[in-house]
């Protein structure tokens, strides 16, 4: 059986190994597989691997032996799964393996924007602190998290995660889902109160027709002028020109983002210059631990195709 992983490096860029996926079949791992080059790779395996490489209808159609398509990934945009039920193809994919790696990144995020850790570091490198006539200074406001109203829309593993950390940090917490629970310790509310109410708002929502551009003008004018938006969820839940604007105005006072429309960005994206807006290169799931417990699952699902007792199956 042969089996190819069409982009392999964002998972294991080389601290991990593919030695589980070896001993199922006769594996090739690509780092990066570009659209002309995914028949040419894919066309004599029956196993086919995918994290970000697009399968289309007219992909699938043109691999006749493929039987199973593996998904690296949470998200599922990656394959037309009209298409490959159609044709018999086996689906999975990797759900939670960074529920903890993703919360953390989070208040990473939102800590840089309340504590500026870096900005002071670069003070103190840079001698500041050493020329100082006081024992300490501050480059700009510190803000405390105890006590302020994080929103969270979407209240999957990952929201209820954040609502976690957030309860340690003494934080009031406030929910937006779309299939709101009976628990008497969350505080469900409508999106609207999300957006006038809350200190913090935390995206953890899946990008769909009725999610896209939730973060808009409208939205933006609605939150609190100190108020701070984290997306670590789709960069698609956002209109990256109204929240530059939002942001250089003053409208709110800060983001942190792991997520972008496009990615990697266009050098001209707004907010790559916006005032007070932080971006990580899409990195929350990517720890060690993250990826070790991607892999594993990885294995466990296909061991499960070709055992015949299926599991993350999303077809």
């Amino acid at each position: 059986m042969n089996i190819v992983i069409l982009d392999g490096y964002t998972t294991n860029p080389g601290d991990l190994n593919w030695s589980g996926l070896e001993e199922l079949g006769n594996l090739t791992v690509h780092e990066r597989t570009s659209e002309d080059k995914i028949i040419e790779r894919a066309v004599d395996c029956e196993i086919v691997l995918t994290n970000k490489t697009i399968l289309n209808r007219n992909i699938i159609e043109a691999l006749p032996k493929v039987k199973y398509i593996g998904l690296m990934s949470t998200g599922t945009n990656a394959v037309d799964i009209a298409a490959a039920t159609s044709h018999g193809i086996t689906i999975t994919n990797v759900p939670a393996y960074s529920t903890a790696s993703v919360a953390q990144a989070v208040f990473a995020l939102l800590l840089e924007l309340t504590n500026h850790v870096e900005k002071h570091n670069k003070a103190c490198r840079a001698g500041k602190w050493a020329r100082h006539h006081d024992f300490c200074f501050t480059e700009t406001p510190l803000i405390e998290l105890a006590g302020k109203t994080i929103g969270i829309v979407g209240f999957g593993a990952i929201g209820q995660a954040v609502a976690t950390i957030a309860d340690a940090f003494g934080m009031k917490t406030l929910v937006y889902t779309r299939t709101p629970q009976e628990d008497e310790q969350i505080t469900h509310v409508s999106l609207e109160a999300i957006f006038e109410q809350a200190d913090i708002i935390s995206l953890h929502c899946p990008l769909t027709s009725q999610t896209e551009k939730m973060i808009n003008k409208d939205s933006l004018a609605r939150m609190k002028k100190n108020a701070f938006l984290i997306n670590t969820g789709r960069g698609g839940l956002i209109d990256e020109d109204a929240l530059a604007n939002a942001l250089n105005s003053e409208i709110i006072a800060g983001a942190g983002l792991d997520v972008l429309t496009a990615e990697p960005p266009a050098e001209d994206n707004p907010l790559t210059k916006a005032q007070n807006c932080i971006i990580t290169p899409h990195i929350a799931w990517a720890t060690l631990a993250a990826r070790t417990r991607l892999i594993e699952t990885i294995i466990n699902n296909l061991t499960g195709f070709i055992s015949g007792n299926k599991i993350n199956v999303v077809n």
